[in-house]
């Protein structure tokens, strides 16, 4: 996330780069992606609620996740998985050239990213999203609906990094 050209957008885009470039945020997220198959974006809706003082529940992000899964599904984790096979692309094939078409792909993939926020976005006023509280404690019990959609305990470290994340940018 992050690329200059994609600083416009919502308020829920900006908040997301703003977010994703506190210290420890983006490597924690990408922890979570890997280890426990978190959808960032949907994670990083959530907080952006809770910034709001919106808390998400289990039942929320079931039904956040019926209305982006198959974009996430089909392009972002195909895009990604793309642009991570060309970090060594294979024998006979030019390093060069891959890494150039690696790069390419990973701006598509960081349209495909904004794109399915620009859809989670677009849901906010169809729904009363989640329960009126502190957003540092909506933050907390945010991070543990994502936790249980997955079926997942997040480790200390990621979730230290993201509550630190979020009152690096909310103030609390």
């Amino acid at each position: 996330m992050g690329a200059a050209s994609f600083e416009d957008g919502s308020p829920f885009w900006r908040f997301s780069l703003t977010f994703y470039r506190q210290t420890g945020v983006a490597p924690a997220c990408l922890a979570l992606q890997d280890s426990h198959g978190v959808d960032v974006n949907v994670m990083l809706f959530g907080l952006w609620l809770a910034s709001q003082g919106r808390e998400l529940s289990l039942r929320d992000y079931e039904s956040i996740e019926s209305a982006v899964g198959a974009w996430r599904d089909g392009a972002v984790i195909n895009l990604r998985a793309a642009r991570r096979f060309l970090r060594e692309p294979p024998a006979g094939f030019d390093p060069q050239a891959a890494e150039a078409l690696r790069a390419r792909i990973k701006g598509v993939e960081l349209e495909a990213e904004r794109q399915q926020q620009e859809a989670l976005f677009a849901l906010r006023p169809a729904q009363d999203w989640g329960q009126a509280c502190d957003p540092a404690i909506a933050a907390g019990r945010t991070l543990e609906a994502c936790a249980a959609s997955l079926g997942a305990t997040f480790e200390r470290d990621a979730l230290a990094a993201l509550h630190a994340g979020f009152a690096g940018i909310t103030n609390g």
